[in-house]
Order: C-alpha cells, then sequence, then structure tokens
C-alpha cells in the first residue's frame, strides 16, 4: 500500500466518505470536495486511458501546456481515467504524476467502457469548468485555448467540438456519417454531426449532468437532452496511430443504445407496420374469399400466401427482438447497480485538498 508520504498517494472510496479497512488495517479514505471550501481547481481536464501507454508522454505534458496557454496558470488537475486497459498505461501515469502533481489518475476495478469511464472522470472533477478530451491525439490539447474563448464570448455552458469533413477511408467516412444520421432520424433528440468526444463544460452543466440517472449511457444524447446554450466549434482531427478502439461493432451497439434510451419511435414504427401487414392480410383473405365465391377457384395465390407468411413471420421476430432490446434496458436501470466501480485513486500528495491514508482507530 502506498502511503500519503510517497507520490501516488491513493485513495479507495467515493471522495468525501470514509470506507472500509484495506487488507492492511488502514481506513481508505477518499479524495475530498475541495468546493466547499474554495479550494477547487479553476480547470479539470478529463481523460480516459485504454491501450494509452504510447500516448501519455506527450499527450500529459501536452494538457499542462493547453492549460497554462488557456491562462489557468497551475489552477487545474488532470483526471485519468483507467478504463481496465490490459497494457501499463497506469504505470506510465504515475510516473508522470512525479513531474506533474495536477495529475489524478482513477483506476477502475474493470473494463467498463468509454462513456462509463468519461461518466466517473466527471464525477471525480473538480474543476470550475471541465474540458473532456481522448488520449490518443487525434485532437491535440492545444485546442483548449479555442474552446475557452468560445466559452467566454458566447457565454455558452457546453462548447463541443465537431468535424466539418470526416477523416480516414472511405468506410470510415461512410460508417461514420450513417451513425450520426441514423441517430438523428431514429431518437427524439437532435444531435449534431460529426460530434467529438472534446467539450468544454461548465460546473452547473456538469452538476445538472450528474444528476441523471441513466444506467444505459449514451453522453452525447445525454449532453443534448441536459440543456443550456450548447455550441460547437471545428475541429481537426487526424488520423490516430495504431488500431482504432471503436469498432463497426461498437458503433452499432452505440447506436442501439442511443436510439433505445432516447426514442421511442422503433416501437411506434414497429406497430405502425404490423397494422399495415394485418390490413393487406385482412383485405388478400377477403380477395381469396371473392375469388372463392365468384369463380369457385379451390388454391389461388399460393405464392403471395407464403410471401405474406414469410413476411409476417420476419415482422414478428423482428418485433420480439425490439421489445427485447427495451426490456433489456428497463432491466438494467432497475437493477440499480453503478455504472462502474472505482479500484484506486492515485494522487500526489501535495495536491490541494486531497488526503491520503490515516491509520484506523
Amino acid at each position: 500500500m502506498i502511503s500519503s508520504n510517497e507520490p501516488g498517494a491513493r485513495a479507495e472510496s467515493p471522495r468525501g466518505e470514509r470506507g472500509p479497512k484495506n487488507e492492511h488495517g488502514m481506513q481508505q479514505l477518499c479524495l475530498d470536495d475541495r468546493r466547499a471550501d474554495g479550494r477547487a481547481p479553476r480547470l479539470s481536464i478529463v481523460s480516459t486511458l485504454y491501450r494509452s501507454r504510447s500516448f501519455l508522454d506527450e499527450f500529459v505534458p501536452e494538457c499542462v501546456q493547453a492549460a497554462q496557454a488557456a491562462g489557468y496558470g497551475d489552477s487545474f488537475e488532470i483526471v485519468l481515467v483507467n478504463d481496465g486497459s490490459p497494457d501499463d498505461s497506469v504505470a506510465v501515469a504515475l510516473a508522470l504524476q512525479r513531474s506533474i502533481p495536477q495529475l489524478i489518475v482513477v483506476d477502475l476495478s474493470r473494463n467498463f467502457g468509454h462513456h462509463h469511464a468519461i461518466l466517473a472522470g466527471l464525477r471525480h472533477a473538480q474543476g470550475e469548468r471541465v474540458f473532456v478530451i481522448d488520449c490518443d491525439l487525434e485532437v491535440r490539447p492545444a485546442v483548449l485555448p479555442d474552446f475557452v474563448l468560445k466559452l467566454d464570448q458566447t457565454r455558452a455552458d457546453l462548447v463541443f467540438g465537431y468535424q466539418e469533413a470526416r477523416k480516414g477511408g472511405w468506410f470510415e467516412r461512410v460508417s461514420g456519417g450513417l451513425f450520426w444520421q441514423f441517430i438523428n432520424k431514429l431518437s427524439d433528440i437532435r444531435l449534431p454531426e460529426n460530434m467529438l468526444t472534446e467539450r468544454l463544460m461548465t460546473r452547473r452543466f456538469v452538476d445538472g449532468l450528474l444528476q441523471l440517472g441513466d444506467h444505459n449511457l449514451f453522453l452525447g444524447g445525454m449532453m443534448s437532452w441536459t440543456g443550456f446554450l450548447q455550441i460547437g466549434i471545428p475541429i481537426q482531427k487526424t488520423q490516430r496511430e495504431g488500431r482504432a478502439t471503436y469498432t463497426l461493432m461498437r458503433r452499432l451497439q452505440l447506436m442501439v443504445t442511443a436510439v433505445s434510451s432516447f426514442s421511442s419511435k422503433p416501437l411506434t414504427w414497429l406497430f405502425n407496420a404490423g397494422m399495415a401487414v394485418t390490413a393487406l392480410s385482412f383485405a388478400y383473405m377477403a380477395y381469396l374469399l371473392a375469388r372463392k365465391v365468384l369463380f369457385g377457384d379451390a388454391l389461388l395465390g399460393f405464392t403471395s400466401v407464403m410471401a405474406f407468411m414469410a413476411l409476417s413471420l420476419g415482422i414478428s421476430t423482428m418485433a420480439l427482438g425490439l421489445i427485447g432490446i427495451y426490456l433489456g434496458k428497463v432491466y438494467n436501470q432497475v437493477q440499480n447497480r453503478p455504472p462502474y466501480i472505482v479500484k484506486d485513486i492515485f494522487f500526489a500528495p501535495e495536491l490541494p485538498g486531497r488526503h491520503g491514508l490515516k491509520e484506523s482507530a
């Protein structure tokens, strides 16, 4: 166990609460809430770690430079959330913490997903403003001053980045474009197309967002639903080095989560389709009866009947699957499990307002 006198001291329970004793018989304390007594930093930079080892040596110093260039001096913190990364991202971050005491590492108990990790970072961020950015350097931290300027000029509560033209090959561009189009057509909320992870938020916006009790997380939709004045800013995004972590399957899963969490339109459309098929079936049945009575046809339209049966079976199967998706979302919500579990929180002992481990009474 790392003591509070060493770099990388850690706390292991939600901030502001005293946790159970650890395996060494020491009381686990956590990060306290510095906003209560005015010690909060002016800015929090939040990012997630997953196979991020190769980016951190550039990303973290660039965050420091960006915060200072934006006029925050030393009044900032960098919150990195380890989302069960299989590499040594945490070790690299802790090594950087020795020279950058503003760095805080929140280590989750396993991989919960990108949006869950961002939510964990937002809950642990104490800044008056919170800047969310991916650490893969597709967007450099140097864009932060542009976000700050836009926020100050417009008095908005959220400034989000978006791509004017999508990067990558034709498949990535087409699939990404279709992703946003489908979400906007199928959901009840309107999201800016090609929206990026990078966002700068005021404290009241973050507090409002954290009031939402969603367990099926789609942060883009949740942020849009939260309201306040939201302004976009065009950002140039470069190609990531190495393999992207957002595969086509993950995009599809995210789209299903987004639509099922923010809209009942698919259920309405399914009902309308069922009504249409039922009406056609009754009409065709009346036609067959009329032919039977008038012309004595014993068997008519066998191919059409089979086609209608196949169509009805397909719609019924799709309906059961769609209802199953919504029931699954309800099941996840009523279970009321936490969206993530924090294993450790590592911070430099000289960081104001942070307390390490104390001996149990």
